[in-house]
């Protein structure tokens, strides 16, 4: 084994474990390793500030903790009585923050840490607050929530999958309740009456992507009770029994984005689409789709078309045209232009040279599925647009849904740019703050730790080629598992994380395997991903979102060993997955592995360059830790450039709904296909 290099602090998101609360009417003390924490931090940009309001929240919560329950709710009723008389929420912030203290050490047995304090109010002041694996953020999540609930415009919680948003909601349901605040959540089945119920809530938990469909689909219903010529009497013309044809959403008034950088950076470079009624063309474009699927296959790179690597753009040359003249062709085809032929061949040979399955997608009872690349998870009801969704399925032998028209649109920017207020969590968000500047004129305040951490870094370990990684990959599972520690290994696909379990079985290693074919089991798996001896292979979303608690023994044997296998497009996916260890203040170790034929740096340089050192590494034996620093810059050189694609889809969303506002238009509703 290598010998330790540093000690290392990446955060990632999780749900908390609290301490016991204090017994109604003993004196409050701060915990000694936070306190510790907190002082050596409070130097930190912006946080001396809500370091300094600490005390006022313990003044309150002193008063009010020994108040009856039926006390404590009539107490919250008066908050917000005092917030929709127009009181500032500022300044009810350390009554609040002392009552959702109180509430949650009550119902839950979790008393809020003063980093959780600190946490809560950088969100409440339309920050994003980062705070490491096992700080807490469900819990803390509840501080600004209640505070801006209290005028009673509504909140969003938005989370990135429906599983989460019904979890937190469910979890932190008692700390509301107590307080006197409803609380709804969206999933992806609802009838819009349930959707309407649910967003009525002071509170409302659900994804990005459902309030998005949302807001398009009120739209859409706004638009067309317009045009039937009842505005705004049309609801009530309709009587009760079209309550569904009216509106689900209410203001857009203050969102809290949990796992910001997934939802708003991530989830980005995708807008939401609602597709329009398909037309007479839908038998052409299936047929178009299935011949190109077959044709590609005559195509050759350089001979007939030119592959750009940075842009991922397919374009036949003078002799692909030629070829797709020559190529024959169903009846059905027989209306359909050259020029529009070309674009289904050149779609045909981008799916087949950059969308794999196992990696980007997967097939489901028949259908292409696709996999969040960032997350690792099925990605439910999305599909990718500009007919690439249809080219995938029609490589895929799979029936061919219909390319139809675009009804409406939004992207993930201009949805969260809407709400009045915006605050964000995250373990992952340093390394985007520009960004998050930039865009969402958010600021990434990193939040102070409870416990100092105990997470330990291990020298990177380079290989010439993927055979003499995975091989040292499956030692290093061997040596730590025999001592009895757990283990836990990200993998950036479901092949590869299928290809090491079959490594480890043929070891005759015992393991579990998490991947998007095992979504259901999720949580499960990953709760017990810390007990002794536990070896569990993952994709990078590794239970993002739950926490990896250790086994009765782990803690002294050296807490969990995180093995990142490839260095991601993101440096922020694999903090995420180094975040899984060395939870509040827990002992844990993680090493990153490499080898030079990894993807990285195809992506990071190009075929060139990167064939030259797929050669250079074939027959290279031992390690290369020189070339650690070569895969960091390349992925650095991937992040820039998806930071460039999300700004310049940024950049043309703006200008397109400058274009419809200045003819009169609707910029959600009259986008072109």
């Amino acid at each position: 084994m290598e010998t330790e290099q540093q000690t290392l602090d990446p955060p990632e998101t999780s749900t908390q474990e609290s301490p016991q609360p204090p017994k109604r009417g003993a004196p409050r003390t701060f915990r000694t390793d936070s306190l510790r924490s907190i002082c050596s931090q409070v130097t930190r940009s912006g946080l001396a500030r809500y370091i300094s309001k600490l005390p006022l929240i313990d003044k309150f919560e002193a008063e009010l903790k020994d108040l009856s329950d039926r006390d404590l709710r009539k107490y919250s009723l008066g908050l917000r009585h005092r917030a929709k008389s127009g009181e500032s929420l500022a300044k009810l912030l350390p009554e609040a923050f002392a009552l959702v203290r109180i509430a949650g050490a009550r119902t839950m047995n979790m008393r809020h840490y003063e980093v959780q304090l600190i946490g809560g109010m950088i969100m409440f002041d339309g920050s994003i607050a980062e705070m490491e694996t096992g700080e807490g953020k469900t819990l803390t999540a509840t501080l600004p929530t209640y505070l801006y609930a209290l005028p009673g415009k509504g909140v969003h919680v938005a989370t990135v999958n429906d599983y989460l948003a019904a979890r937190d909601a469910e979890l932190m349901m008692p700390v509301y309740k107590m307080l006197g605040m409803s609380v709804g959540i969206i999933e992806s089945q609802m009838s819009s009456d349930e959707r309407r119920k649910a967003y009525q809530c002071d509170i409302t938990y659900g994804t990005s992507k459902e309030f998005g469909f949302d807001f398009l689909r009120d739209r859409l219903l706004i638009r067309q009770t317009r045009e039937q010529g009842l505005g705004v009497l049309g609801p009530l013309l309709a009587g009760k029994s079209q309550k569904n044809e009216e509106p689900v959403q209410r203001e857009h008034f203050f969102a809290l984005v949990d796992e910001a950088d997934s939802v708003l950076i991530d989830d980005a470079r995708t807008p939401l689409v609602i597709s329009s009624i398909p037309g007479e063309a839908e038998k052409v474009a299936v047929a178009c789709h299935q011949w190109a699927a077959l044709a590609e296959r005559e195509f050759e790179e350089d001979r007939h078309y030119e592959y750009e690597h940075d842009r991922k753009a397919v374009e036949l040359n003078v002799s692909g045209r030629m070829l797709v003249r020559q190529i024959p062709k169903p009846k059905l085809l027989d209306t359909v232009g050259l020029v529009d032929l070309y674009d289904y061949v050149e779609r045909a040979i981008k799916v087949k040279r950059d969308f794999h399955s196992g990696q980007h997608y997967v097939i489901r009872d028949g259908e292409v599925v696709i996999v969040d690349e960032s997350t690792g998870r099925i990605a439910e009801g999305r599909k990718w647009s500009y007919g690439i969704h249809q080219a995938i399925e029609a490589k895929e032998g799979v029936e061919v849904t219909v390319a139809t028209g675009q009804a409406a649109r939004i992207t993930v920017q201009d949805l969260f740019l809407r709400y009045r207020h915006l605050g964000g969590m995250t373990g992952t968000a340093a390394s985007s703050k520009g960004e998050f500047k930039k865009i969402y004129k958010l600021n990434v305040i990193k939040c102070p730790t409870n416990r100092i951490p105990q997470r330990k870094l291990l020298a990177d370990r380079v290989f010439g080629n993927g055979e003499a990684k995975w091989a040292a990959i499956v030692e290093e599972i061997r040596e730590v598992h025999t001592k009895g520690r757990p283990v836990l290994v990200g993998t950036r696909t479901i092949e590869k994380s299928e290809h090491l379990s079959k490594l480890l079985a043929e070891a005759g290693i015992e393991h579990e395997v998490l991947n998007a074919h095992q979504v259901a089991v999720e949580a499960e798996i990953v709760s017990r991903a810390g007990q002794p001896g536990k070896v569990t292979v993952a994709t990078n979303m590794a239970g993002r979102g739950t926490d990896i608690k250790l086994g009765e023994g782990v803690h002294e044997l050296g807490g969990l060993h995180v093995i990142c296998t490839e260095l991601h497009d993101s440096a922020r996916i694999d903090r995420q997955l180094v975040g899984r260890c060395g939870r509040q203040g827990d002992p844990g170790s993680t090493r990153q592995f490499m080898a030079l034929d990894d993807d990285c740096l195809l992506v990071g340089f190009g075929p060139k360059r990167y064939k030259k050192m797929v050669e250079y590494g074939k027959n290279r034996q031992g390690e290369l830790p020189a070339y650690a620093g070569l895969f960091r810059k390349a992925q650095r050189k991937i992040e820039r450039k998806h930071f460039g694609d999300r700004k310049v889809l940024l950049y043309h969303e703006k200008q397109r709904k400058k274009m419809h506002r200045e003819m009169g238009q609707d910029p959600y509703l009259d986008s072109p296909d």
